[in-house]
């Protein structure tokens, strides 16, 4: 019998997601027959887009059904190029792409191949649950900054200076956020750049939701800021959240360092290999812009169920949200009635059948994450739920 003792201490040191609860009784209450409404999913409730579907079938027809290079195949490879020269003025060769599954994978390849223990990664709070996990995998440690709301749940120049230490390794930077739909200006990040001149700190920019932007907000590559910048930041996207594709699995990164890529390559090669070969052709339409008016279709529909999903919010007393600039995701102020997010959701759930994610996962306490992934008359409803929820408990 194997013991909790023989087990390695990096799988120890791993925490589940304290949203695990939450989600365990979801599917309990479910099982019940109870009616449960989730708005935990990270994920879009709109289908893959037609073209991808038929380059998949296409891929199958055709008999691309055998391994591939680790890295992808050399089509995929340069739509990515050629991706990222149109969308974000980046210059890559594809010897500077590694595609992964999923930009988990790409998070994980990055921090198992250049972290090492008693280095330092900062992570600005509201974070994505996993970073500081993926870090703590490798041996290092998480130097969470908490931001606020008033600031936009942005890091300041300021608040990354003072993080800074000789141990400082890397700084990890997510536009537009999961979960707070910030996004980072081009003023905002020139500024950080400055901060980071002069010194070794590797940038890893997490930006998988830039196609979901609103209100005419305009995206901007950190690695677009300067040559300094180009330099030092590693580029992590995909296509799961932007054209739908997250059961497809398919992430990549991108930096002009030609030997780090192979040694995530020889990383990935001992893991998983190649993604999934029909995947790959795929994503090729995706990359080259032929479902950019899907794109658009579900970027609108998601930039409508924000601004009516604020508008209900900010009509609970007790409740603030500040408008997100991208994603699909509300982090919803509940500080003026508890600093309890873990009970204050376990109970919406318990009595009114709704799934929301607490703040305290996100590394911030007093707020909740709400997704609006799902039709408008869902998300009514639940914000419906969640308002006689506060005033018979809270108010």
């Amino acid at each position: 019998m194997i013991s909790k003792e023989q087990f390695s201490q990096r799988i120890n040191a791993l925490s589940p997601s304290i949203t695990i609860a939450i989600s365990t009784l979801a599917r309990e209450l479910k099982a019940q027959g109870k009616d449960v409404l989730s708005f935990s999913a990270g994920e879009p409730d709109f289908d893959t887009p037609a073209k991808i579907k038929e380059a998949a079938i296409a891929a199958i027809k055709q008999g691309a059904t055998k391994y591939t290079a680790v890295a992808g195949i050399v089509e995929l490879l340069e739509a990515i190029v050629f991706k990222l020269k149109r969308d974000n003025n980046l210059e890559y060769k594809k010897e500077h792409i590694l595609v992964s599954n999923g930009a988990k994978q790409s998070l994980f390849n990055i921090t198992q191949a250049l972290l090492d223990e008693g280095d330092e990664v900062i992570i600005p709070a509201p974070y994505w649950v996993t970073y500081p996990e993926l870090v703590k995998y490798a041996g290092a440690t998480p130097v969470i900054v908490d931001t606020c709301e008033r600031h936009g749940f942005k890091i300041t120049p300021k608040e990354l200076e003072d993080a800074i230490t000789p141990k400082t390794k890397m700084l990890i930077l997510t536009s537009p956020s999961n979960p707070t739909g910030a996004v980072y200006s081009k003023e905002e990040l020139q500024n950080l750049a400055k901060v980071l001149e002069g010194t070794d700190i590797i940038v890893v920019s997490d930006e998988m939701y830039e196609k979901l932007l609103f209100d005419g907000t305009e995206f901007t590559s950190a690695a677009a800021i300067s040559e300094d910048m180009y330099q030092r930041t590693i580029t992590v996207n995909g296509l799961s959240k932007s054209v739908a594709m997250t059961g497809w699995r398919m992430g990549y990164l991108a930096t002009p360092n030609e030997e780090l890529v192979k040694n995530m390559i020889a990383l990935q090669s001992q893991s998983t290999s190649n993604i999934n070969s029909i995947t790959q052709y795929a994503s090729i339409p995706a990359l080259l812009g032929e479902v950019d008016e899907d794109i658009e279709k579900m970027r609108q529909a998601f930039e409508m169920r924000a601004h009516t999903a604020v508008k209900l919010f900010n009509a609970i007393d007790g409740i603030s949200v500040s408008k997100p600039k991208g994603a699909f995701y509300l982090f919803v102020n509940i500080r003026d009635l508890t600093n309890n997010s873990m009970e204050f959701c376990e109970k919406l759930l318990q009595n009114y059948g709704v799934a929301v994610v607490p703040g305290i996962g996100f590394g911030k306490e007093g707020y909740f994450r709400f997704s609006f992934a799902t039709d408008m008359v869902t998300i009514k409803e639940g914000i419906r739920r969640i308002e006689k929820f506060v005033k018979k408990f809270y108010n």
